[in-house]
């Protein structure tokens, strides 16, 4: 791989961590109103809702970080490539049922809605950079020393 195209990979990983950790804060400073944006979806019970709500903000923040720093790149990015197939999965599924949902992406709670489009385009771009970043760190794993 050429020097730009390194670098290129680099910029996408960090900005992809950056994602992660800064979505990731902004439910962990409001884990009730995220469960109540995790209900809207109408997918698990309303225990799950709270454990759901409890968990993914920090599995969200410690793989941002493990992005940013680039450090065990392979699982951090499988984790966010899981984490936006389940997201798209649950954006899908409120779009199908004809849901009026806020995504609950990147605020907990009163302002304007994201729409259920605009979250599933930003989930798909956040996926293939996830890709991105798995096959490049697969790629060097795999390279002889």
């Amino acid at each position: 791989m050429n020097l730009m195209g390194r670098h290129m990979v680099s910029i996408i990983r960090v900005a992809l961590g950056t994602v992660f950790v800064y979505a990731g804060a902004l439910k962990a400073d409001d884990i009730v109103a995220f469960a109540g944006n995790i209900a809207a979806y109408q997918l698990l019970p309303y225990w799950a809702n709270y454990l759901a709500a409890a968990i993914l903000p920090w599995l969200e923040i410690c793989c941002g970080l493990l992005l940013i720093i680039g450090w065990r790149l392979r699982a951090a990015s499988a984790l966010v490539i899981l984490l936006n197939v389940v997201f798209i999965i649950a954006l899908s599924a409120a779009l199908v049922r004809g849901l009026d949902i806020d995504c609950g992406c990147f605020k907990q709670g009163g302002g304007d809605k994201t729409s259920a489009w605009q979250a599933l385009l930003r989930d798909v771009v956040l996926l293939a950079a996830a890709i991105v970043v798995y096959l490049k760190a697969k790629l060097e794993r795999q390279r002889p020393a």
